[in-house]
């Protein structure tokens, strides 16, 4: 027999919800804190018991909820932050649908003690989850709330047994709160775990205080070598901090993306600054960044996951198109010697400055004189035209005076094992490894030329024939024009196939229906694809290994120092193509420790 129609009893129904919106510990710390954060507050305490099991407790000093509210706050669906339809549209709130705390009463013993700063004082109520909620009473509390969730999941015992071990959970509620953390600088916050403090943060409000705040959460060594960007576009907003790519990781572990002031796993954002890293990262490592994009809260959609984790761009191809021209930007000006980047420095416009400091070397520096002739350089780096003359782009033909201004790579000394490149800066001593800072260097010319010259087509004797989906059918028919800047012509034999009739000359070898398929794919998922660019590159890049200065070659010193020049104007020349160093800076101070100096 049918089972009958009938509503769901409220308890259950919050249950239910709680199964969406609380999965673990963890989960409950966020819904609290971002409450907290909503609520204005400065200063928020999060103190943890037993992984969160037995006690999680979260003090804030925000606005408060006056009294009338109380039993508001804790029913399904009540929310100050929205209310009309409207307000879906230009959320700019953490939380809004007013289910949170409804869910978390249900599956815990839950205390909420609240003072709006106009009241005399605060007022206090209890939720058991079973029985309900107890009637408000009076209470001792400064300014602000307070929220005391006991025994979690005491009502549905079978949740608790998915839980980890204490440790597990403990180090989920420390990611959310590395996350709140990073996404809110200016609030001071604290975290307790069984009565011992694991973190104190101070609020941070300048420059300065940012950068140790994210050094406290993500470590001193990934400031150490990280670039600051700020670049605004469009009514759209990119700064924070993106790690070297010589600063790379094996996870994905240290890559941390904001909208709005909210921790988002977005793919196609995520898309973008991969790509943007692709051309300077080793094989199977992960770039690491703290990245915050601002932009009109109409703009983005934040109501598209259960636990607000994921979102969806009005405009993604734009959004896209912004993030990764931010931060290939900011990579392009990592040349060697150069670590400092000039936020919205115009394309084109001159090099970013040295990092170094021209303090006076305890030693007396070598008298070497350098003449680096041209026809040296030419030799060095055939891609460079023979003609030019700009300064930029041909070394300079006298010697370098004694009291010349000392360029960041400085000037070589010697070459060791045929390998190395030996030089002398402001700074100390610099190693360079000659074949991949020579290979970087042509793959850029290589890289330049390519795009000077467009995509060069080949058409195909005999066209190639590639079975597609009817969804694919619909991406060449609506990126005709797209597909035709990438190089690949293709006509419809059919519903179900197609014909290729030219591709990238570069890439005539390639398996072509395996590219083709790859480029409909992100067609599909980016609107956009850059798979036929990263075959050109890939490309390149072994043509420029091939075409480097190979190891053991003796180099000349007008060699050498034209290998530096070059270095130093290069884009990217701070790694190789496969993402490994080019060089290295030994300061006196590290070369003063290794021989115990000054003891």
């Amino acid at each position: 027999m049918t089972a009958r129609i009938q509503r769901l009893a409220p308890q259950l129904i919050n249950q239910i919800a709680a199964g969406e919106v609380i999965e673990r510990p963890a989960s409950v710390v966020k819904e609290l804190v971002e409450n907290s954060l909503d609520a204005g507050a400065q200063r928020i305490d999060i103190d943890i018991e037993q992984g969160g099991v037995k006690l999680i407790q979260i003090r804030d000093d925000g606005c408060g909820i006056a009294q009338q509210d109380l039993p508001l706050a804790l029913a399904s669906h009540a929310t100050s932050k929205v209310t009309q339809v409207a307000d879906l549209d230009r959320i700019a709130s953490l939380g809004f649908r007013g289910e949170a705390l409804a869910s978390i009463a249900s599956v815990s013993h839950l205390t909420l003690i609240s003072r709006p700063v106009e009241a005399a004082n605060a007022w206090q109520l209890s939720s058991n989850g079973h029985e309900g909620l107890s009637p408000p009473e009076p209470a001792a509390h400064p300014p602000g709330t307070t929220v005391r969730v006991q025994d979690l999941f005491h009502a549905v015992p079978a949740r608790r047994r998915f839980l980890r071990t204490e440790r597990t959970e403990f180090g989920h509620i420390e990611d959310v709160v590395c996350r709140l953390a990073l996404s809110h600088v200016g609030v001071g916050l604290q975290l307790r775990h069984n009565q011992r403090v694991v973190s104190l943060l101070h609020p941070a409000h300048d420059r300065r205080e940012q950068e140790q705040r994210v050094a406290e959460l993500c470590g001193a060594d990934f400031m150490e070598q990280a670039l600051y960007l700020e670049h605004e576009a469009a009514g759209l907003r990119l700064w924070g901090w993106v790690g070297l790519p010589t600063f790379s990781r094996s996870q994905t572990d240290l890559q941390y993306f904001f909208v709005n002031g909210r921790a988002v796993r977005d793919r196609l954002a995520a898309h973008a600054l991969r790509q943007a890293y692709q051309d300077v990262l080793y094989h199977g490592r992960h770039p690491a960044y703290v990245l915050f994009l601002q932009l009109d809260p109409a703009l983005v959609d934040v109501n598209a996951h259960p636990a607000k984790q994921e979102i969806r761009f009005r405009d993604p191809r734009s959004v896209h198109d912004f993030l990764f021209r931010s931060l290939n930007k900011v990579l392009a000006n990592t040349r060697a010697g150069h670590t400092t980047v000039v936020p919205n420095a115009p394309a084109g416009g001159s090099a970013p400055p040295p990092s170094f400091s021209r303090r006076t070397s305890p030693q007396r520096s070598l008298p070497l004189r350098v003449n680096e002739t041209l026809s040296a350089y030419q030799q060095l780096h055939p891609q460079t035209s023979s003609s030019s003359t700009n300064s930029d782009t041909a070394p300079a033909s006298t010697a370098a005076p004694e009291d010349a201004s000392i360029p960041p790579l400085g000037y070589a000394l010697a070459q060791l094992h045929g390998i190395y490149v030996l030089a002398e800066n402001a700074e100390g001593l610099i190693l360079v490894d000659m074949h991949a800072a020579h290979e970087r260097i042509t793959y850029e010319h290589l890289k330049a030329g390519l795009e000077r010259e467009d995509i060069a087509c080949q058409p195909l004797l005999v066209p190639i024939s590639v079975q597609i989906n009817p969804r694919e059918r619909q991406i060449i028919e609506m990126h005709t024009d797209v597909l035709a800047t990438l190089g690949l012509e293709m006509t419809l034999l059919g519903p179900d196939r197609i014909a290729v009739r030219s591709v990238p000359a570069l890439l005539a070898e390639t398996d072509i229906a395996q590219l083709v398929r790859d480029v409909l794919a992100d067609l599909l998922t980016y609107e956009r694809s850059h798979r036929v660019q990263d075959r050109l590159h890939n490309t390149l890049s072994v043509m420029a290994c091939h075409g480097s200065v190979r190891a053991n070659r003796r180099l000349t010193v007008p060699e050498m120092n034209a290998l530096l020049r070059g270095m130093e104007r290069t884009e990217r020349s701070g790694q190789c193509n496969h993402g490994r160093p080019t060089w290295r800076q030994l300061r006196l101070d590290d070369l003063d420790k290794l021989f115990l100096r000054g003891r």
